[in-house]
């Protein structure tokens, strides 16, 4: 009777359309007093032990970063440098977008902000050069996707945080399914985009792009080097990464559109010249800053219910006892990886990347376990199957922003994606079945 309650009460909250935060808070609660025979007062108590972590600072930061580098000019230099060497490749400049995301992906850790990024510069330049515009709306939105699979990226760091796995070890593991997943998406952009006219190689103007954007090209080997080689933690990469962002944004990117400084101009005047002339100043920092805590006040007190319900079914034996149960029923590792899997597609497509993964991590992880799969392969394929969410309807991230941020209509952009989930599905099935993919590099 206490879990027909439980029920009742969410299903009557999701009626009433309350928002996730409150059904989870009531639901959280409902379960400490009447489950766990616990004090409401300890709710709280769980959610100051949930956020009092120092790899949850990395979060911010990365969203902090991915948005300074998004106003800046990161984001346009590394796709200028990308598309002056893809130029004289069929379908160069969606080859271009492909690899631009990934880079962008490899600095800020987000699907949106990446999407965003790129796409906003990339979608009308497509469109000129002669792509359809479902093609190069499909192109964006999938490729933006590279973000929560390519480290540094939050959703890995979501799952380290609920499941207490090695987040370095969940960032290196993603890097061979994510360069895989990259190169596919660029060779369907290279054969499908055969026909569009190519541009001929210019050395002045690689070079060009080169000098201009050696800045943004030099930040993901630095992300990717530094935690691979163990330079620094993903909490301190978080910090590296956005620490980079404003220094070069702030005194070393110019604005195009900048003019000279007055001739004879005095010392002081020429540095506040030079000063105001950068990239990013104080008002737009302060702008990006009020974004992000924006985008932040919806993820923590998720995190912080998420971690709560966590701990109380972990104290009740819940997790555990749906292990015993599953693996009675289900005798077959292949059934039971296929189910978990199949439950993954459908939750990707009801519910946001990081409300899945603390909500799921903490149950599906022992099932995995328990089938003999490495728990940070395990990772990867929940991150692999939620990444293919994002692009399916209902609640597809990168379909809804970018259908607001490209004003085209949902069914249009359903329709472009759908050659990419292709994709991504024969990907996801290579993920799974050469685990070499992702524990090759740390040695597994």
């Amino acid at each position: 009777m206490v879990w027909l309650g439980l029920l009742a009460i969410v299903l009557l909250l999701l009626l009433l359309r309350q928002s996730l935060v409150l059904v989870l808070a009531v639901a959280t609660a409902y379960v400490h007093v009447f489950v766990a025979n616990s004090k409401i007062e300890f709710l709280i108590q769980d959610f100051w032990f949930t956020v009092d972590r120092e790899v949850l600072l990395s979060v911010p930061l990365f969203m902090l970063a991915g948005n300074v580098m998004s106003r800046g000019s990161i984001a346009r230099r590394l796709i200028n440098f990308m598309s002056a060497f893809t130029s004289p490749i069929p379908g160069g400049l969606a080859v271009a977008c492909v690899l631009s995301c990934a880079a962008f992906a490899a600095i800020n850790g987000s699907s949106i902000v990446t999407m965003l990024a790129v796409g906003t510069i990339m979608y009308p330049a497509l469109v000129a050069r002669g792509y359809s515009q479902s093609f190069s709306i499909g192109a964006i939105a999938s490729a933006g996707t590279l973000g929560i699979i390519i480290p540094p990226s939050i959703p890995l760091i979501l799952y380290g945080i609920m499941t207490e796995e090695n987040i370095a070890h969940l960032f290196v593991a993603g890097i061979g399914p994510g360069l895989l997943l990259m190169t596919m998406f660029a060779v369907y952009s290279f054969w499908v985009n055969r026909h569009i006219e190519r541009t001929p190689f210019s050395m002045a103007t690689a070079g060009q792009a080169t000098y201009g954007g050696i800045f943004a090209i030099l930040l993901p080997f630095i992300m990717i080097g530094g935690i691979y080689t163990g330079w620094f933690s993903p909490t301190e990469a978080g910090a590296v990464s956005l620490a980079y962002a404003l220094l070069i944004e702030f005194f070393v990117h110019e604005d195009e559109h900048a003019k000279p400084a007055p001739a004879g101009a005095a010392l002081g005047q020429r540095v506040r010249h030079y000063l105001a002339t950068r990239e990013m100043n104080l008002r737009t920092l302060i702008d990006v800053i009020l974004e992000t805590t924006k985008l932040l006040a919806t993820l923590l007190p998720l995190l912080c219910i998420a971690g709560s319900l966590n701990t109380i079914l972990d104290h009740s034996g819940v997790p555990k006892q749906m292990v015993a149960s599953l693996s009675e029923a289900i005798t077959s590792p292949t059934l039971m990886m296929l189910g978990m899997n199949i439950l993954l597609l459908i939750v990707g497509c009801l519910m946001d990347v990081g409300s899945a993964i603390l909500i799921l991590a903490p149950l599906l992880k022992p099932l995995a376990v328990a089938i003999g799969v490495d728990p940070v392969h395990f990772g990867i394929i929940m991150i692999s199957n939620l990444e293919i969410g994002y692009l399916t309807p209902p609640v597809g991230l990168n379909l809804i922003v970018a259908m607001a941020a490209f004003k085209v209509a949902f069914g249009t952009i359903v329709k472009s994606v759908v050659p990419f989930i292709t994709i991504m599905l024969f990907w996801l099935v290579i993920v799974i079945v050469y685990p070499a993919l992702s524990l090759g590099l740390l040695g597994r």
